[in-house]
């Protein structure tokens, strides 16, 4: 296999090159890649220092004070793991910001363990700019189409069968609505436009144009989908999702009572259960200044009852009611709304079984 050149930014992304990212922990948790590791060469206290020491006594007080802190056996436990990283992935790089102090130092030690490493020239301060103007150019040159459909049609499970897709709720680890949080976290701002930048890099690098996404809002979760993929989802032609009122409401349970309820047991165990209940009860709650009080009251208990019904005799029955209601007077009109201001074409319209059949003959 050809190692990518350390300034060929397209390559790297596209064959998922492994990266040691240098960087102290704060920043890695501001914004990172998906092939990136943490393995800092200063902690968060430790950079702070060095900062300090460079703004009062200048870059050589700061690079001695830097030495002197990553030193002894904590520059050795530091340098075996970044010596086993190296040694597990042959074909990786290091950066730190800029492709500067940081990533050359670690470069020099690895060196004189007897490990030649690429270093990635201009950090990760240049592969986010190369990053967010991909985007731009994914963006433009991309020809989108848009699967959209009422709640509970299983748009996602179309976005999941269709090979030239992106999932943007899975890349913001969120379902979309105002149920949709997952107990993970979403990924940080940053994060999420990495991961979507290289994903359209990757189908854009394969023939064809067209890209299918789901129809989203602005907001996903906390999430913004980015403005200048906004702007072009705006006016991109539409398949529509069409599915009965049961098959949705055998969707929703699928995801929001089932599978989410599987997320809570297995990240709490005993307490996922209620837990998983508690969540959904909040987010009905986030909503009773449109149900109106009363409605919110009603549903709430209906709620209850659903799940000491799931809890006491394993039966799901009991939640048709709630989403069956909130599907039809709440998420329904809502949808009707927005669908009649969109301005794209709509090309086509059926269940999910004759959506899949048109989107693959094309």
């Amino acid at each position: 296999m050809v190692r990518p050149d350390t300034e060929d930014y397209r390559a790297l992304f596209l064959a998922d090159a492994p990266m040691m990212d240098l960087r102290a922990p704060i920043e890695f948790e501001k914004g990172a890649f998906s092939c990136a590791t943490s393995l800092p060469l200063m902690t968060d206290d430790e950079r702070a220092q060095v900062g300090t020491c460079y703004k009062q006594q200048g870059q050589d007080a700061a690079i001695a004070l830097g030495h002197s802190l990553v030193s002894g056996e904590l520059k050795d436990r530091r340098l075996h793991a970044w010596s086993e990283f190296a040694r597990s992935h042959s074909q990786g790089y290091v950066y730190c910001f800029r492709g500067g102090l940081r990533s050359q130092t670690v470069q020099r030690w690895l060196q004189e363990a007897g490990i030649e490493y690429p270093l990635v020239r201009g950090g990760y301060k240049a592969m986010r700019r190369f990053l967010i103007d991909e985007l731009e150019r994914s963006a433009a040159s991309a020809d989108f189409v848009l699967i959209g459909g009422k709640t509970g049609t299983g748009k996602t499970r179309v976005i999941w069968d269709l090979p030239r897709s992106a999932d943007l709720e899975g890349l913001a680890n969120h379902r979309g609505s105002s149920f949709g949080q997952l107990p993970q976290p979403q990924p940080s701002q940053i994060d999420f436009e990495n991961a979507l930048s290289i994903v359209l890099l990757k189908l854009l690098d394969q023939s064809g144009e067209r890209i299918f996404l789901e129809d989203e809002g602005k907001l996903i979760g906390r999430l913004c989908v980015p403005d200048v993929l906004q702007a072009k989802m705006a006016n991109a032609p539409m398949v529509l999702l069409e599915q009965s009122l049961d098959e949705r409401i055998d969707v929703v349970i699928e995801d929001y009572i089932v599978d989410l309820g599987g997320r809570y047991q297995q990240l709490y165990g005993e307490q996922g259960a209620q837990l998983h209940a508690e969540k959904l009860q909040a987010d009905l709650l986030k909503i009773r200044k449109r149900l109106g009080g009363e409605l919110h009251l009603q549903m709430s208990e209906v709620m209850a009852d659903a799940f000491d019904q799931q809890h006491a005799q394993g039966q799901l029955e009991g939640h048709r009611q709630w989403i069956g209601f909130l599907l039809q007077e709440y998420y329904d009109p809502m949808y009707e709304y927005q669908f009649e201001q969109r301005a794209g074409e709509l090309l086509f319209r059926g269940d999910r079984k004759a959506v899949l059949a048109w989107a693959n003959s094309r």
